[in-house]
Order: structure tokens, then C-alpha cells, then sequence
């Protein structure tokens, strides 16, 4: 059984995404947990099929408490030292309240247990409804498509605003026979709520193999056979990528997307229009706002055209195609 670093930074709800974008900087790719005392809006309660909430819930006082975990094999010492100086630079434009690290240990199965109680079933937009495998759905409508998903610990369960941004612009795209390009798939949630929508065959690829093992689980659950989605543990960034490049395959997709963090999109821009038909596109999500003007110029510097953007909260969907 493998044990995890747990590292929990005491701040506040104003600086929870700067917080958590930092820490995706810094390498922290297998998940953050974010814990605050802020109320649910009627909204989400409907999306959450929430009725009723716990009593002894506190009152929002702005604190929050965002964590993460990292392999037992990382160097914890030097991750701290460098959590701490980025807590120093966010503390310059936003107030990061206590801005105090603690450290604990888990393994593997308190992670991917622990928190389910709080994973509910949700509906991403109008007829997407995203049910853990371990709850019972009671309302839905005829036309719902059902996403039954176990993310186990790879990031990915589609409540975040940058997942509901790449869907919104795949639900737009997605036609008959439609091929699909997933980078960075995670649990692969976007490449099978695109099956779901009509896509005819998916590839996804991630660098986590737990990413790689979740993605099969869930299209298992979700009916997905091989023959329709397909996924690889890759980086197509790294030097001697070329053999994987060729066994994803060059000009086979109608979209590719990836939504990840800005400064992995930037170099995924210089290598992406071999993957994409003539006509294909770039989705991309995973954008926090500043780095907007970055991203659309890596893009434009790629010989791409930027056909839309799309916000939600402080992050960015930029839809692009090459210019041959």
C-alpha cells in the first residue's frame, strides 16, 4: 500500500484558486481538496441534489483550507520551502489569512474512501448528470445522459468550472463520427461524456498512470468499449516523444482537447496541428485569467486562429484551429 503526503495550507476563500493554481505550478497534479464554510447557493443545491444540509456546519468566516497529497517520494522538504515562498507572493496582492502549512501522512485507500461521502450526483449542464458509482439517482429526466464516474485519485469528477467550459464547446462541435484527441485525461471524463454525445472514437493520454487505470474503470462502468476509447500513459512534450506522437496518430482527430494548466497548453501549442484534420479544432480549458493573453499568444504564434473564448468564474476556454 502506498503512503501519500498529506500537506494542508490554513488561508482564506479569496485566495483558494490562486492557491491551488500555484500549487499545479509546482507540480501538484494529483488532485486539491478545498475545504470553506461557504454556504451552497440555491443553484448548486439543484445541481448537487441537495435537500437538506448538515446542522452543525460553521458559519462562513472566510477561512479555508486547501490540501494536497504527493507520493511519499517526493522531496516534502523542498516542496514546503517552495509552497511557503509562493504563499509569500500571494500574500502580496490577496490576503491568505493564517498562510500555515501542516503535514500529515495517507495511504492510498483513506484517500479514495474518505471523501466520497461528500461526492454527490450533480448535473453539469441541462441533460449531463455526473452519479459516483457508489450513489442511486431518483431524478431524471427522459433525455438525461448519465455519467456514472469513480475517480479514484486522478483529478476529474466534472464539477469544476474548467470541465463544464470544455463540455459547453464540445456539445457545440461534436458531430457524426466526430474523433477525439483527450491530453491530459485524467479520469477520463471528457473523452466519455463525448462518447455519450456522439463521438465516434476517442484517444486520451496522461503522464499519472493512475490517471491511465481510472480512465479504463470508468469507461468499464460507462460502457465504453476499447474499440471506441483508447488510453495511454504519455507525454507527448517530452524529447523523445516522436514513437508516441506516431501511436496516437497524426491527422486522425476532429478535436483535440486539453484541459490542463496554462503553462502545459503554451507548449502543446507547437505540437498539436499534426494530430488535427484539416478542419479540426483545439479546445482547451484549465486557463486561469491571467494567463489568457499568454495562451492566445502561443497560439496565434503557432499559426492558429482563435475562434472563441469562453469565461467561468476565473478561468478561460480559448477554441482555436490551425491555419494550414
Amino acid at each position: 500500500m502506498r503512503k501519500w503526503n498529506k500537506i494542508t495550507i490554513d488561508t482564506t476563500t479569496d485566495a483558494v484558486d490562486a492557491i491551488a493554481y500555484q500549487l499545479g505550478e509546482l507540480g501538484v497534479l494529483g488532485g486539491i481538496e478545498v475545504i470553506d464554510h461557504i454556504p451552497l447557493t440555491k443553484a448548486e443545491m439543484e445541481e448537487m441534489y441537495v435537500d437538506l444540509l448538515p446542522d452543525d456546519i460553521a458559519p462562513n468566516d472566510g477561512t479555508a483550507k486547501v490540501i494536497c497529497y504527493v507520493h511519499e517520494d517526493t522531496d516534502i522538504e523542498d516542496l514546503i520551502v517552495k509552497i511557503g515562498l509562493t504563499l509569500q507572493e500571494v500574500g502580496q496582492f490577496l490576503n491568505i489569512g493564517e498562510g500555515t502549512i501542516s503535514l500529515g501522512e495517507t495511504k492510498d485507500e483513506d484517500w479514495v474512501n474518505n471523501w466520497k461521502k461528500y461526492f454527490k450526483p450533480f448535473r453539469l449542464d441541462d441533460n449531463i448528470i455526473i452519479k459516483p458509482t457508489w450513489e442511486t439517482l431518483d431524478d431524471q429526466k427522459e433525455d438525461d445522459i448519465i455519467i456514472e464516474i469513480d475517480p479514484g485519485t486522478a483529478f476529474g469528477t466534472g464539477s469544476h468550472e474548467t470541465t463544464r467550459l470544455c463540455i459547453h464547446q464540445l456539445k457545440k462541435h461534436i458531430k457524426e463520427d466526430t474523433t477525439l484527441l483527450d491530453l491530459g485525461c485524467g479520469s477520463g471524463i471528457l473523452s466519455i461524456i463525448g462518447l455519450k454525445l456522439g463521438v465516434k472514437t476517442a484517444v486520451g493520454t496522461d503522464i499519472d498512470p493512475n490517471a491511465i487505470r481510472a480512465t479504463k474503470e470508468n469507461c468499464e462502468i460507462n460502457g465504453i468499449s476499447e474499440e471506441e476509447m483508447t488510453a495511454y500513459q504519455a507525454n507527448v512534450l517530452a524529447d523523445d516523444a516522436e514513437p508516441v506522437k506516431e501511436m496516437i496518430g497524426y491527422g486522425k482527430y476532429d478535436i483535440v482537447v486539453a484541459n490542463i494548466l496554462a503553462d502545459v497548453i503554451i507548449p502543446l501549442c507547437s505540437i498539436v496541428t499534426p494530430f488535427l484534420k484539416e478542419d479540426g479544432l483545439f479546445i482547451t480549458s484549465g486557463i486561469i485569467n491571467t494567463m489568457e493573453d499568454a495562451v492566445k499568444e502561443a497560439m496565434i504564434a503557432n499559426n492558429m486562429e482563435i475562434l472563441e473564448t469562453n469565461y467561468m468564474k476565473d478561468w478561460v476556454s480559448i477554441t482555436a484551429k490551425p491555419i494550414r
